[in-house]
């Protein structure tokens, strides 16, 4: 078994506790969805935000999911870049499995689809 990342990214459209929450959520819904992850499979999550979102931890909507209590979680604030994506929540999720690289299912939602579009599968 080998460690792989996988590698998301969300906004908020207002610095307000539950839009931070909430939008954690999704991605982390969404990435488990993609890559049928089982949180006993995590090594660790890190999880960074723009300096504009310090309404809540991003962290805290991780650690309060139902089975996910005992993954081990950091949060950190990302670096202020002049033109960088504002309200910008991303996130890397170390996974044990034995999935190949290609396998892995990188997902970004919301305005957040500008940094990796090369991840990103078209619709439609």
């Amino acid at each position: 078994m080998t460690v792989r990342g996988i590698r998301g990214a969300t906004t908020v459209s207002v610095n307000e506790p539950e839009e931070i929450r909430s939008a954690v959520r999704e991605l982390i819904f969404a990435i488990v969805q993609e890559n049928e992850l089982k949180p006993d499979d995590i090594a660790s999550i890190f999880i960074t935000s723009t300096t504009d979102l310090n309404a809540a931890y991003p962290a805290s909507a991780i650690r309060s999911l139902p089975n996910w209590e005992l993954v081990p979680v950091m949060g950190s604030s990302e670096l202020e870049v002049p033109g960088g994506l504002p309200r910008c929540i991303r996130l890397m999720i170390l996974w044990n499995t034995d999935k190949s690289q290609k396998e892995i299912r990188h997902v970004y939602l919301n305005e957040a689809v500008c940094l990796r579009p090369d991840l990103v599968e078209n619709e439609g």
